[in-house]
């Protein structure tokens, strides 16, 4: 990576380590003159660099905040990047900077750019089809269930979670579709001098639920938002969407809210297994903290939907499932 940096902007100073996600990639802040830059290292063996160069063009065709890519290697993985500075929107909220009702609708605000340019200049990435929304699904009872609680999983149990399975997909496939980044959370927006947010680490983008982008930064798995300023941002991007489009004139508020929650529902189930299997699996353990939250998202959705058959089987189940993790 040295040798790479070298040839392609002589002159740089040493690497020093900026941050690492979930993933494989890495991160590194390095100088030349007075203009500093990040690298990113995507083992080609682990990740695909091509998708996120893929995003990032169009982001700066389109003139959105994100990072620029300046150079590119895609066979070793080396992409050179704008540096968008180190502090996240989660990072402001924790410090107070900006409350979370604040920090919600300054989010909701770039996202609303983010989907008015796709609508624009739609940008051509794969369909969030039902065989990946299934599959993120089966992370749950894999990672979390029978793994972090070390549960029994009977045959009852696969009963109930294919019918809640098949519900969730059934009501996300009828679902308004648009460019859904999967990952639309504080850690992945990055306040600028300009008072925009930054959009990073979007090389999973797809085209699905109009709910899922807005449930990811309102139900953020990081911080917690107030039910109130919850019902709030419902009824804005409610009706934001109609008036652009996004949703039909016959989805309804009601129609919008339960699509929200159930769209929630399978980011969350989702979003608890891979919590556990970083841990397991990775050795990462700082994202154990977030689990509880996570958690409480589902059983809130639970709680509100409990007489659905579908929803019941989860309801009843959850209180039976303790994780058995020590960091």
């Amino acid at each position: 990576m040295r040798r790479w940096l070298a040839t392609v902007l002589p002159g740089a100073e040493t690497l020093h380590s900026a941050s690492s996600d979930a993933s494989f990639r890495r991160y590194f802040r390095t100088h030349c003159g007075k203009q500093s830059h990040i690298v990113m290292d995507a083992p080609p063996e682990h990740e695909d660099c091509k998708p996120f160069v893929h995003v990032a063009d169009w982001i700066q065709a389109c003139q959105l905040p994100g990072p620029r890519v300046q150079q590119r290697d895609l066979e070793q993985g080396f992409l050179l990047l704008s540096d968008l500075g180190s502090e996240t929107l989660l990072d402001q909220i924790h410090s107070g900077h900006c409350s979370p009702i604040e920090a919600a609708n300054i989010a909701l605000k770039e996202l609303q750019q983010w989907q008015l340019a796709d609508q624009a200049q739609p940008l051509q990435v794969p369909q969030y089809a039902a065989p990946l929304l299934r599959r993120e699904l089966d992370l749950f009872p894999e990672w979390y269930v029978r793994k972090a609680c070390a549960a029994r999983w009977t045959a009852q149990d696969q009963r109930g979670w294919e019918q809640l399975s098949q519900w969730l997909l059934d009501h996300i496939g009828s679902h308004p579709r648009t460019l859904v980044h999967r990952d639309f959370h504080s850690r992945n927006l990055m306040p600028q001098t300009t008072g925009r947010l930054a959009i990073i680490d979007f090389q999973d983008a797809v085209r699905g639920s109009v709910c899922y982008d807005f449930i990811s930064i309102t139900r953020d798995c990081y911080w917690d938002l107030s039910a109130d300023s919850y019902a709030q941002c419902l009824r804005d991007y409610h009706g934001f969407a109609q008036t652009v489009g996004l949703l039909p004139a016959d989805w309804s508020f009601t129609r919008f809210a339960l699509a929200c929650d159930l769209m929630a529902l399978q980011r969350h189930l989702k979003v608890a297994g891979i919590f556990v299997r970083l841990y397991l699996r990775d050795g990462k353990a700082g994202y154990l903290q977030d689990l509880p939250r996570t958690l409480n998202y589902i059983r809130q959705v639970c709680r509100r939907h409990a007489a659905h058959p579908a929803m019941a089987w989860l309801h009843q189940s959850l209180p039976l499932w303790t994780p058995q993790l020590s960091q």
